[in-house]
This record gives C-alpha cells, sequence and structure tokens, in this order.
C-alpha cells in the first residue's frame, strides 16, 4: 500500500510539470440533490486528462539507463497522449502503438509530443501486443496505464489536491478502468484523513458495459468480464488490474454501475450547466449521481477525469442525450395518401409548440397499404411531459404516432 509520503513525494516531483487543476461548485448539481456538489476539472489538465500524472511519475522514477533504452506504451487515446508529453518532457524517446480508427485529434495531439506513432489493428488488442513485442525486441521500457506502483501513486497527486481544495469533504466519486485513479486517490485521501481522524466515502463507477469491478469485487479477485460496446471507452477494460483491485477492494466503500443513457445525460448536463467539455468516461460519476445510484452524504466531489473527445462523438452524444432526456424525439406516422396531411401534421405539431428538424416522407416501406405513405419526423421538445403532449396532440386528431427508437 502506497504511504502518504509515498504521495507527497510524489507531488512535489510533479510540480511544474502538471497543472493543479481548478475545482468548481455546481449550483445545478448541488440543488438536484440537496448538497454541496463540487467538480474537480481533471479534464482541464495538460494532455487533457488525468493520465499526465501517472505517466510523468513513472517516467522521472527511470534510471539514466532505462532512459537511453526509452519507452513504448499503447493507448487509443489518454494514455498515449500522457506518456508522448512526459517522455518530451524529461527528454526520453516514446514509441507509441495506436489502432488504426483512432480519433484524429488524439492522433495528432500525440505526434505532436514527439513520440514516434505506429498505427496498426482495428482494436487496442494488436496495439498492446505490438507494444509488448517491441519492448522485448528492443528493451524499451513498456508504460503500462494503471497497473504500476508508480502510476498508481502519480494519479494520487489528484487526491492530496482534493483534499486541500474541500476541507469538509465527505464523499468522492471516481469512473473506474483498470483502477490506477481510484486506487491512487483512495489511497492519498483515506491516508489524510486517517491522520486527521476523519472518515470519506469513497465511491467508483463503471460503465454498465465494462464493468469487471463488481463481479471481481463479489468474487474477491480479479476476474475477466465480457463487455459490450460503450460511449466510455476510456474506462471500458474486460479486467481491474492486479495492484489497483487490491487497494480498491481494501478502500473503496462501493462500486456502482451506469448505462449509456445515463453517461449521455450527464454529458448534456455538464455541457450545459457546468460550461464543461467532458468525455464520456469523464462523466460518469455525474450520471451516478443524477440517476440516484450514488447518493451524497454532505459535501461531494466528482472527478471529471478527461475532456478528450470527438467532436464527431460529442455530435452524437449530445444527439443521443437529448433523446435520453426526452428533449428530441423521432416519430413514425402512417398517412393516407391525398393532399393536405403533411400540412395537418405539421400544424399539430406548432400548435403543441415541437420544432420539427427533419422530415422523411416516403411511399416505400414493408408494411405499408398502398393507399399509405409514411412520414417520419424528428422533432425537438422540452422534456418527457412535452414529448408526452406531443403525442397526445396527434393522437387525439386520429394520427397513429410511434417514437423510433435509437
Amino acid at each position: 500500500m502506497p504511504t502518504l509520503a509515498d504521495f507527497e513525494d510524489a507531488a512535489a516531483t510533479l510540480r511544474g510539470q502538471i497543472a493543479t487543476t481548478p475545482v468548481l461548485e455546481s449550483q445545478h448539481l448541488s440543488d438536484v440533490v440537496g448538497a454541496p456538489i463540487h467538480l474537480k476539472l481533471e479534464n482541464l489538465q495538460r494532455t487533457g486528462s488525468f493520465k499526465i500524472r501517472g505517466a510523468t511519475y513513472r517516467l522521472s522514477r527511470l534510471t539514466e539507463q532505462e532512459r537511453a533504452r526509452g519507452v513504448v506504451a499503447a493507448s487509443a487515446g489518454n494514455h498515449a497522449q500522457g506518456v508522448a508529453l512526459a517522455a518530451q518532457q524529461l527528454g526520453i524517446p516514446a514509441t507509441i502503438f495506436m489502432p488504426l480508427g483512432v480519433p484524429v485529434p488524439k492522433l495528432l495531439a500525440t505526434r505532436g509530443y514527439g513520440a514516434d506513432v505506429v498505427l496498426d489493428g482495428a482494436t487496442v488488442e494488436t496495439p498492446l501486443r505490438m507494444a509488448a513485442e517491441f519492448a522485448e525486441r528492443t528493451g524499451a521500457v513498456l508504460i503500462h496505464p494503471y497497473d504500476h506502483r508508480d502510476v498508481i501513486v502519480g494519479q494520487g497527486t489528484l487526491g492530496l489536491e482534493l483534499y486541500d481544495q474541500i476541507p469538509d469533504l465527505e464523499t468522492l466519486v471516481i469512473g473506474i478502468g483498470g483502477g490506477g485513479l481510484i486506487a491512487g486517490v483512495a489511497a492519498a485521501v483515506k491516508a489524510r484523513a486517517a491522520a486527521e481522524g476523519r472518515r470519506i466515502r469513497i465511491v467508483g463507477v463503471q460503465a454498465e458495459n465494462a464493468s469487471p469491478y463488481p463481479a471481481s469485487l463479489r468474487a474477491g479477485h480479479p476476474i475477466e468480464v465480457r463487455t459490450t460496446p460503450t460511449i466510455a471507452d476510456g474506462i471500458a477494460v474486460a479486467r481491474p488490474g492486479d495492484l489497483p483491485f487490491e487497494i480498491i477492494k481494501e478502500l473503496v466503500d462501493d462500486v456502482v454501475t451506469v448505462t449509456e443513457d445515463d453517461i449521455a445525460r450527464a454529458l448534456l448536463v455538464l455541457l450545459e450547466r457546468a460550461k464543461q467539455v467532458v468525455e464520456p468516461a469523464g462523466a460518469v460519476g455525474v450520471a451516478a449521481l443524477l440517476e440516484g445510484v450514488v447518493q451524497p452524504n454532505g459535501p461531494t466531489a466528482l472527478v471529471l477525469s478527461g475532456g478528450n473527445i470527438d467532436p464527431l462523438l460529442l455530435q452524437r452524444v449530445v444527439a443521443h442525450g437529448l433523446a435520453a432526456s426526452g428533449r428530441y424525439m423521432t416519430l413514425r406516422i402512417p398517412l393516407p395518401d391525398r393532399p393536405g396531411q403533411l400540412a395537418r401534421v405539421s400544424e399539430l405539431l406548432a400548435m403543441a409548440g415541437a420544432n420539427v428538424t427533419e422530415v422523411l416522407h416516403t411511399r416505400h416501406g414493408q408494411g405499408m397499404q398502398i393507399s399509405e405513405v409514411t412520414l417520419q419526423l424528428s422533432v425537438e421538445t422540452r422534456g418527457a411531459e412535452h414529448r408526452g403532449l406531443v403525442i397526445q396532440t396527434l393522437e387525439e386528431a386520429g394520427f397513429r404516432p410511434t417514437v423510433v427508437e435509437d
């Protein structure tokens, strides 16, 4: 178990190389849940995520001989950028293996920090294998994203910052992937709290589609689970890290999960009410709070762990978040094939106060009568209640609308 002295040494080492990220009190979230809610803005960290902390501290501990051999890592995003910038700052050659489909902004940023980037493979599994082979072949030091003591200690410096920034902190909520961040933060915060006779509750959050920690904690050891795609790709792992798991098992009070819709709604809330651009993995704590799977006990901090979201993904997630919040829906309406029907539907939607954003009118479709057409409309609404009013207005006029799910 890392000690408080370990984390303080790491904080001193990182001083001047990373940012001390601010804390923002969210009046909106505080009002929603009835407790003071603070957001730790690690999305504003250098490279756009907390990963620079662990990467820089890990590389700073390398011997001169190891530095001369260079470092290698595999990642589809934040870890790649963290290792690349840390290596640049310390003058260490870095090779990063990334999958072919990596978002362009992350690729350009990693190259911009001076790393030699190799693209190969449809998923991150291929880069992971190639990075291990590269390390074996060249002697370069393989930098693991979470399963190394120095990485965990580096990430834990975030906990020391939070402890000082929110003196009355009682609950801390953090997303979990492999577990390096929450393990480091939990060890640092609980060590500080114990020294002062305080107790701080720590809750981890995983995406439901990639959540090995709940099952592993029940089993008492890391187990691999089957994952399905999630927008929170930054925390999508199938198996906990061995070192983080031991710390989490001892120090983290609870681990919960959130759905894809929960995460999309949370991102929308952060954009609209906190004015923060956050990647899906960084928003899971907010999702857990909004959905009630985490109950705040007194002053609560949510770590927004990263902000590296591809603009195209952001566009899709916002649309999904609007739909999940009842503020956007697509309707399919069968109509008699005669003049005036489209105008009548438009009139009814205007009366109900719904704004039409897209219209598709077709005479072709499975199950349609020869005398029917199908009208598909995308409309903006003000929430679940207004959404119901729009559907009711159409039904009372004799139409049969159905909501098209994603």
